[in-house]
């Protein structure tokens, strides 16, 4: 007989080795300390707002290969829109000036030869110095291999690595930079289209995976806080939480898909990084449909990424939570910026937002640094039956829905090898 696995944590990454021990027909029960699954990728209904939005914007491309055979498995794949080809308008705030990124289809970058849809301003000759991060030393930073100023980096690879990393790309690990090109823009477009949840994160990740469990058996318990590991040996002997403690069998083992802190709470020896970035993401209400493009870039700006729905606008300020600015300092500032996007006023009266939300997480990801890329865990313990899994560990991609998934892809496999 197979022991159950039991999950601690029902974000993405605990979700993805639900499901696949699920399909693998593994008993699963998965312990969540919340009242809800998807951790930082989920939805809510925000009261002030009065409609549903993403705690965060997340945008997954065609070439996440894991997060796309996770929705594929759990059934969420109709609720994403996969653009028809990777386009990505940008806007210079400060400059004024717009542009479309147009990576053609295949693997030989064709676009390079094509002068209106290069970066204003930057030349055919400047765009094979980002090779060097392909080739950067152990520990590297980005700012070591690369001349992070001028017209390219400022309007291209800023931006694009801003938005991958979570960090100001000079602080940045070459490594992790390297992977998430050669992952994207190495591929060609075919691995770069946008796909995104227009209908919110929940309905797509995670409201899926939760039908596919159940309907497979598997269980979830939500405000189930493990508060310590018992111990027998070299193995996980129970899950202690408030008020009980859930004995392990000598077959079932443990999955913690917890974040960094967590997870060295409940295991000390574990490595993991200690350092985090924050987010902002500003939510605005409108109500009619908006044209033009779902995702723009901004340069020069205090906005990063505009994403644009038939209801609601959504804007993400990367590398920071913005703490040192009030919350209507903020949201009037960025909604300045999103008038000067989309070309017209959104309003219901002049100089006025319409209704908005901020949203901080001051924790939002792990900082990507050579330091950070050092303290990466392994799928596997120093515990014969304790397994971990979440974007932190050593994924080889920064904290993203794909690292995420993989992360619990890998843990899955693990636990699934181990049984037999």
């Amino acid at each position: 007989m197979q022991g159950a696995v039991h999950i601690v944590g029902a974000g993405l990454s605990g979700l993805a080795a639900a499901a696949r021990l699920v399909e693998a027909g593994r008993p699963v029960i998965v312990h969540e300390a919340s009242g809800h699954a998807g951790g930082r990728c989920r939805s809510y209904r925000d009261p002030q707002l009065g409609m549903t939005v993403d705690n965060g914007n997340h945008l997954a491309l065609s070439g996440n290969g894991a997060a796309l055979a996770y929705l594929d498995l759990v059934g969420g794949r109709s609720a994403v829109v996969e653009h028809a080809s990777a386009e990505f308008p940008f806007i210079d705030i400060a400059a004024g000036t717009r542009w479309t990124l147009h990576i053609n289809q295949g693997r030989l970058p064709w676009w390079l030869l094509v002068p209106r849809r290069r970066v204003p301003d930057s030349r055919i000759v400047d765009y094979p110095a980002i090779l060097r991060l392909l080739s950067a030393r152990r520990d590297a930073k980005v700012s070591d291999v690369l001349r992070c100023e001028g017209p390219l980096y400022e309007r291209l690879w800023r931006p694009i690595l801003l938005a991958a990393l979570n960090i100001d790309p000079k602080e940045a690990d070459a490594a992790m930079a390297a992977r998430v090109l050669r992952e994207t823009f190495g591929l060609g477009g075919g691995a770069c289209k946008p796909v995104v949840a227009e209908g919110g994160l929940s309905k797509a990740f995670v409201d899926p995976a939760l039908k596919y469990l159940g309907e497979r058996g598997g269980v979830v318990r939500f405000n189930r806080r493990l508060h310590r590991l018992a111990y027998e040996e070299n193995r996980v002997a129970g899950l202690v939480f408030d008020g009980d403690v859930t004995p392990l069998g000598p077959k079932d083992q443990v999955i913690l898909a917890v974040p960094p802190k967590p997870a060295t709470d409940l295991v000390p020896a574990l490595d993991a990084p200690v350092e985090h970035r924050g987010i902002a993401n500003i939510h605005f209400r409108v109500d009619r449909p908006v044209g033009g493009p779902r995702v723009v870039g901004v340069v020069n700006g205090l906005a990063d990424w505009i994403f644009v729905y038939p209801d609601r606008i959504s804007v993400t300020v990367s590398g920071t939570d913005l703490s040192h600015m009030g919350r209507r300092d903020l949201a009037y500032r960025i909604w300045s910026e999103v008038e000067q996007v989309v070309g017209f006023d959104l309003a219901t009266s002049p100089n006025e937002p319409p209704p908005w939300q901020v949203v901080r997480e001051r924790r939002a990801t792990f900082a990507a640094t050579p330091a950070a890329a050092r303290r990466r865990s392994r799928t596997r313990t120093e515990f014969r039956n304790l397994l971990v899994a979440g974007d932190w560990t050593d994924t080889g991609l920064p904290a993203c829905i794909e690292g995420a998934i993989r992360s619990g892809d890998a843990a899955s496999r693990v636990a699934i090898e181990a049984s037999r």
